[in-house]
Formats: structure tokens, C-alpha cells, sequence
């Protein structure tokens, strides 16, 4: 067993956490603070043909007015099925179907609405912890590996503590993004 074989990968580890982040990011960045955007739809996914799919691949998004995201559908099988995940998606919108377009009216942010956001902002960070955990778990399974092919006790010592300290910077990022954002939806 060569030396090489007992390395772990922390750039990889730290990689696959800065996903969980940037993702984090993206999810954030569809919940707006009352005014329209075509950014808003990015996270929903749509059952067509038998997969999940983005919205965005399913039909033309735009924003006609700060208020109004409008969606032409290319597939007209497809509109009942969009409409029903943009109305489960936690977004707290009504679409409106007219033909291929349906509608989105952006309702003015009020108190519960703005809490009911900063409910779906706590839920995209949890998910995100979620998701960064299980790095961590995979990175622990991997020293596991190499204890087992002969690490010794102190370098997985070391290693345990690496993947702990990525695994914490992380949280802490995840848990700044959420106030910063919760804050931002709670401003009037």
C-alpha cells in the first residue's frame, strides 16, 4: 500500500461542499423580495417525459412588468403541468392559465407572506446542511478506508479534524447566507 492510497482528497471534499453552497446560492436567489423574475423559477423542477425537468427547458420565461413573470409553454401537454408545480413549489404564487401562457402574478409581499419566504429560506439552507453532512459522512467513510489499509491513529486524527473544519466553515457560510437572507425578505 503506498503512501499515496492513504491521502485524502480535501480539495475534493471541500469542491463538492462549495456546490452545496453555490446551489444554496441559486435556490436563494428565486426567492424575491416582491419583485418579479424570471430567477424565481430557476428551482422548480416539472415531471415531463418521464424526468424532472427545469421549467426553463419546458417553455420561454419573461418578466412583462416588475409584477408579472409570464411562461409560454411550448408543449401544450405540458401546461397543466407546470402550473401544478409552480403552485406546490412553496412560492405562494397563483398561475394563471391563458393558452400556452400562463401567467404569474407577483402578490405585493405582506407580514405572512414574508415570513412564509423566510420558512422556504430556512428550508433551502437545512437542505444545503443536508447536503454538506453527507460530504463530510463520505469524507469520514474514506479515511475509515485508509485507517483500515493502514493509516495510522494519528493521521486520521488529522484528517477527521480537516474534513470537521471544512465541514464547520461550511455551516457557518450556510447559516450567514440564511440570516443575510431572511433579513433581506423581512425589510419592507
Amino acid at each position: 500500500m503506498s503512501q499515496d492510497d492513504l491521502e485524502i482528497d480535501l480539495d475534493a471534499i471541500q469542491r463538492r461542499m462549495d456546490g452545496a453552497l453555490a446551489a444554496l446560492k441559486n435556490e436563494f436567489a428565486s426567492l424575491r423580495t416582491g419583485r418579479a423574475s424570471a430567477s424565481m423559477l430557476d428551482p422548480i423542477q416539472v415531471d415531463a417525459y418521464g424526468q424532472m425537468t427545469p421549467i426553463n427547458q419546458l417553455g420561454t420565461i419573461n418578466v412583462p412588468e416588475p409584477r408579472m413573470v409570464v411562461i409560454n409553454v411550448w408543449d401544450k401537454g405540458m401546461i397543466n403541468k407546470v402550473e401544478k408545480a409552480i403552485r406546490e413549489s412553496g412560492l405562494g404564487i397563483n398561475p394563471v392559465t391563458d393558452g400556452p401562457l400562463i401567467r404569474l402574478p407577483i402578490p405585493e409581499l405582506n407580514e405572512q407572506r414574508r415570513r412564509e419566504l423566510t420558512k422556504v429560506a430556512a428550508q433551502y439552507a437545512e437542505s444545503a446542511k443536508v447536503a454538506i453532512r453527507n460530504v463530510r459522512r463520505d469524507g469520514m467513510d474514506q479515511i475509515k478506508k485508509a485507517k483500515a489499509s493502514g493509516m495510522g491513529e494519528d493521521d486520521q486524527k488529522m484528517w477527521s479534524d480537516e474534513v470537521q473544519e471544512l465541514t464547520d466553515k461550511a455551516i457557518l457560510m450556510v447559516d450567514r447566507s440564511l440570516e443575510s437572507k431572511q433579513q433581506e425578505i423581512m425589510q419592507v
